[in-house]
């Protein structure tokens, strides 16, 4: 099984690098494989390489109900 999650770009990098933000910490990834990312778009994860932009609502939605599995487990 994989898990691709919602990550918020916080800067961009030479070669289709960027810096995105998960929860607090910073990583870097690829954007080789998504066209037109700006700082703030969220975009889905999997591998250290973005695969598409999402909405923002949606993303918020998503790590919305991430956060919530993740209380519910404690």
């Amino acid at each position: 099984m994989c898990l691709a999650i919602p990550c918020r770009i916080v800067d961009l990098r030479p070669d289709d690098m960027a810096m995105i933000d998960v929860a607090g910490v910073g990583k870097e990834i690829s954007l080789a494989l998504v066209d037109g990312v700006v700082v703030g778009d969220y975009v889905i994860v999997h591998v250290g390489y973005a695969l598409t932009r999402l909405d923002p609502e949606e993303a918020e939605k998503t790590l919305a109900l991430f956060a919530e599995l993740g209380d519910a487990a404690q």
